[in-house]
């Protein structure tokens, strides 16, 4: 991409195809290419060429924490092996005794870190339903130091007002955190709302083929990005080249993934809500959906993830699961293959049942990724699974 080239600024469209990725200066190679060197040669002691040993920094790492910065308007990128290795290495920039306040309905491995991990390392928790700031305002404490939610969130699809929480962060003294892996910058960029850090699973949208795990975090905040990259560093959960190279790859089609995919889920949203087998559906698209609102203004797109109630219970949900044949039964999300899960006994089974029961995953509660198949063809197949 030669800088002279325009002085517009860059859709995201045009960032996701050659943020951070020139053509390579050795061969001319427009592909970034695949560095699996683990070490660099130096030309003396402390004097290398910006490289020194691949868990400190790596070219095709380098390049695709580039293109994520571009795509999320941050001034740095930090790419991990796996989601919770980022979201790890977030919450180790806190301390004994710090308080993190996160919304009541998160991944169900980020409650875990939560309670069965940073827990025992003197970091508290607290959740509270983040559609209402007045309850975020009673919920923050002296020793808050961090808020964390994900919006629209995993797997209610609640959405939650990122400018209104950015506001209560900032009065708090704490740094906002906010999971856009559901959303992915192509829907909503919350740094430009007033979040200090954007987390991503890359397994999921950023990706989009299913055959990668890692993990991404975005920040212009400079202190936080120092200790981030120290941390990164020193705990060393890297990805390894070749799984940049194909995030890298699956980037270059995000735009025209994510909006295929929302348009798809929009129709099969509104046909599943009209079938006498569903007792409701919550997607944010949906005028019934309660925030539907705030998501029509934060968001530029609804969403691919949908969330359904049957009538019945496990043997009925099971059931769906089991007749369903384009949508494969499988936990993740956000490629380009239909899936298909059941929250309470897959993604979200480390949530104690109570807390479950209270945020309404129930047993009858399936939730579908909506891929790049024939919407026609996604549809029959829910049609046959629910008859």
């Amino acid at each position: 991409m030669r800088p002279e080239a325009s002085s517009r600024p860059l859709a995201l469209d045009t960032l996701a195809v050659h943020a951070g990725q020139p053509p390579d200066p050795v061969s001319g190679a427009v592909m970034t290419p695949i560095v699996l060197a683990s070490t660099f040669a130096q030309d003396g002691p402390g004097n290398h060429k910006g490289f020194e040993y691949s868990r400190s920094g790596n070219p095709t790492r380098q390049a695709l924490e580039a293109c994520l910065a571009a795509l999320e308007g941050a001034k740095h990128g930090l790419c991990f092996s796996s989601g919770l290795a980022a979201t790890a290495t977030i919450l180790h920039t806190l301390r004994p005794g710090d308080h993190v306040l996160s919304g009541d309905d998160v991944y169900g491995g980020t409650f875990r870190l939560f309670d069965k991990v940073m827990k025992h390392f003197g970091v508290e928790y607290s959740m509270v339903d983040m559609r209402s700031p007045d309850a975020v305002r009673a919920a923050v404490r002296p020793t808050t130091k961090m808020v964390w939610l994900e919006t629209p969130s995993n797997p209610m699809l609640k959405v939650f007002d990122i400018a209104k929480m950015a506001e209560i962060a900032r009065a708090a003294g704490a740094v906002l955190v906010v999971d856009n892996t559901f959303a992915t910058p192509v829907l909503q960029q919350p740094l430009a709302l007033g979040a200090s850090i954007v987390v991503h699973s890359m397994t999921k949208y950023l990706n989009g083929h299913s055959d990668v795990v890692g993990g991404a975090l975005m920040t212009s905040d400079e202190g936080l990005r120092e200790r981030l990259a120290f941390l990164q560093n020193a705990m060393g959960g890297v990805p390894g080249p070749f799984d940049c190279y194909l995030v890298l790859r699956g980037l270059k089609t995000l735009g025209v993934r994510v909006r295929h995919q929302c348009a798809s889920a929009a129709i099969l949203a509104e046909k599943l809500a009209g079938h006498a087998k569903v007792k409701r559906v919550i997607y944010p698209g949906l005028a019934s959906h309660p925030d539907h609102a705030l998501a029509a203004r934060q968001m530029k797109l609804p969403g691919a993830m949908i969330s359904a109630e049957l009538h019945g219970g496990l043997d009925e949900s099971a059931g769906f699961l089991k007749r369903l044949g384009i949508f494969a039964c499988a936990e993740s999300l956000g490629g380009v293959e239909s899936l298909a899960e059941h929250p309470a006994i897959m993604t979200h089974a480390s949530v104690p049942e109570a807390s479950r029961r209270v945020l309404g995953i129930s047993d009858s509660l399936v939730r579908l990724s909506v891929g790049l198949e024939d919407v026609g063809d996604l549809w029959a197949d829910i049609e046959h699974a629910l008859s």
